[in-house]
């Protein structure tokens, strides 16, 4: 549905939410509140009319249509330049840009409460720009659902797992990311998310499957070798072979979802 007033239903984060998506992603709650909460300033991913939250970027729409409307430059510029204008008005940005080529307005967007542009439709499992932006407009819940796609198809998952901000950072917001200081606020939304209580990383499970048989490389990186090692020992003691360290799996190697940091050193180096 090509909608020109971009307001939906803008429903609000339902319960367990946040924990469906951490199960996907198998991180902590945290993370995800964490990332959620930088990227929206800790607050609704929709202005008070019930439009989701954006910013037009020009450079972008100058790149998706080969510079033929750089005569508008409030949206559309050559380099990159700090032109938002914030809130509601950025629609009349997008308003404007859309009247010149709709498509590449919508993909020149990052919509919602994690900011992910409409180039990404794909990424977050939407076959085109307009269904992307129709599920912005639903709620919440839906701007999170595009964030775990974007996640798991750019490889996200293992540095937002193992809490590896600045490599999460790097391949989220791009290379530009300490410039806004990105990791930092994340890690200090994380900080306050979390009582010390840490979901396994990556490299914990490596060094548990190691314990259990396995000959792993503790890189923190989950590779082939690693899934095929999550499936030997799934098939060893009787579980789904899934080659997924999910609750269950996780149990059985005696980590916890809710694994403390310094029980996990313990354990390593005892």
């Amino acid at each position: 549905m090509a909608t020109t007033t971009f307001r939906g239903q803008a429903k609000k984060l339902a319960k367990g939410d946040f924990e469906a998506a951490a199960a996907r992603l198998f991180c902590d709650v945290a993370a995800v509140r964490a990332v959620a909460e930088v990227e929206s300033g800790g607050r609704s991913g929709f202005l008070p009319d019930k439009r989701p939250k954006i910013l037009f970027e020009s450079r972008l729409f100058h790149e998706l249509t080969r510079g033929i409307y750089d005569a508008n430059a409030d949206v559309s510029t050559p380099t990159w330049v700090r032109n938002y204008k914030g809130g509601a008005a950025e629609y009349t940005r997008l308003a404007k840009a859309v009247r010149l080529d709709r498509p590449a307005a919508l993909k020149a967007t990052s919509w919602g409460m994690f900011q992910i542009l409409g180039t990404n439709h794909r990424a977050c499992g939407f076959p085109d720009v307009e269904s992307y932006v129709d599920a912005q407009l639903v709620s919440e819940g839906a701007h999170l659902q595009a964030f775990v796609g974007f996640v798991v198809t750019n490889k996200l998952d293992d540095e937002l797992r193992d809490r590896r901000w600045a490599d999460f950072a790097r391949g989220y917001n791009g290379p530009g990311y300490r410039q806004n200081h990105y990791d930092e606020k994340i890690a200090a939304a994380y900080a306050k998310y979390t009582a010390g209580g840490m979901a396994p990383s990556t490299e914990d499970l490596q060094r548990a499957l190691n314990r259990n048989g396995a000959s792993l490389v503790v890189d923190g990186l989950t590779g082939p070798v690693t899934r095929e090692a999550i499936r030997d020992f799934q098939r060893r003691h009787g579980l789904a072979v899934d080659g997924l360290a999910g609750p269950k799996t996780l149990a059985a190697l005696g980590l916890s979802e809710t694994h403390d940091a310094v029980e996990v050193s313990r354990v390593v180096n005892a």
